[in-house]
């Protein structure tokens, strides 16, 4: 069975997925990143068909965001890290596997996919189900820190502490590993969302006025930070008055939103802060020399680092391309799945 699944791998283009909130990603071994798109679906509303034959997933679908007639709904199927519409995920599963895999593949791919390390044993049975029914012949599940660790090229399979602090749309993933393995890990499900979420609020509090959520995610991009800026920024931006009801835009400025997203950015650091509390003397030791590491697209945040290196004391570093880092990492996996499989969640052992 062994030999046969290894005959198997060669001639089937087996694929990493880093599963998002916000993005999903897709590595194939040997061609890195093929695809980036959005994890958003269209749908018929009051059914779970999706529009376009299927078709009406990532980059299409969130064009529509905010912006549907009464008829679709533009859903996205995760939250917080996890899935929260079964059927709407194993479609935008299926689509991704098939628009990277090609329709004309004889033999199904395995599938590596990187999940928050805080889900639940359901949660993770849910998304081995979802992964097998959108079309792989194998489906491993990695712990998304020790695949950002993997893919940010970390030496977590030495006996020193490595430390990872994954922000993501949905959630943040804070773990220090040492020999292959987390030693110790905090995971929160506050990520980017949050930020754009307080950003919403501030707003309707504030200056009566409604946004939606691509609108407050430009916002935090543009003019959003978690430290005071040499120079301040100021931003227009457009919405439904709430009282009027009609269309009205307004200026604000930087010092606002970091006063607005202050509570999401608190619990972040307070998450850090703790999983150093809980790490052994000597890893703790370690970190003075290696450092804390951030990946994850609310890395990108304006003074992310420093705060989170205000707050520990500790050197604190943006790594290359923070936001595939856990693709590239689930792309290692790939290549070393016979070294490593039996130490991940699969569909064969664990969780049967």
């Amino acid at each position: 069975m062994l030999l046969l699944d290894r005959i198997l791998g060669w001639f089937s283009m087996d694929m990493g997925i880093d599963l998002g909130t916000c993005t999903t990603l897709v590595c194939v071994r040997g061609k890195g990143i093929v695809l980036n798109e959005p994890s958003v679906v269209a749908v018929r509303k009051g059914t779970n068909t999706v529009l376009n034959n299927g078709e009406a997933v990532g980059l299409i679908a969130r064009e529509m965001l905010g912006k549907t007639p009464g008829s679709i709904s533009a859903i996205r199927p995760l939250k917080d890290g996890v899935i929260s519409d079964f059927e709407i995920t194993e479609a935008m599963l299926g689509y991704f596997i098939r628009k990277v895999h090609g329709r004309g593949g004889l033999i199904r791919p395995r599938v590596v996919i990187a999940v928050p390390s805080g889900i639940t044993a359901v949660e993770r049975r849910a998304v081995i189900d979802s992964a097998e029914r959108a079309g792989a012949r194998k489906v491993y599940l990695v712990d998304e820190p020790m695949a950002a660790g993997i893919g940010a090229d970390l030496p977590i399979t030495d006996p020193t502490a490595s430390m990872i602090v994954d922000i993501g749309g949905g959630t943040t993933e804070v773990a220090i590993m040492s020999l292959a393995d987390i030693a110790t890990s905090e995971s929160i499900r506050i990520g980017g969302d949050d930020m754009d979420e307080a950003v919403i609020s501030h707003l309707k509090k504030t200056y009566n006025l409604l946004i939606g959520e691509i609108s407050a995610e430009k916002v935090k991009i543009q003019i959003g930070s978690a430290a005071p800026l040499e120079e301040e920024l100021t931003m227009e931006v457009a919405g439904r008055d709430t009282i009027s009801g009609l269309p009205r835009k307004i200026v604000i400025t930087s010092e606002e939103i970091r006063e607005a997203m202050r509570d999401p950015i608190a619990a972040i650091i307070d998450t850090v802060t703790a999983t150093l509390e809980k790490a052994k003397p000597e890893l703790a030791a370690d970190l003075i020399e290696n450092g804390v590491h951030i990946c994850g697209g609310a890395s990108l945040l304006r003074g992310m680092d420093s705060i989170l290196a205000n707050a520990t004391g500790l050197n604190v570093q943006r790594v290359d391309d923070p936001l595939s880092c856990v693709a590239r990492g689930t792309s290692v996996y790939l290549e070393n799945l016979e070294l490593w499989k039996d130490t991940m969640d699969h569909n064969e052992y664990g969780l049967e």
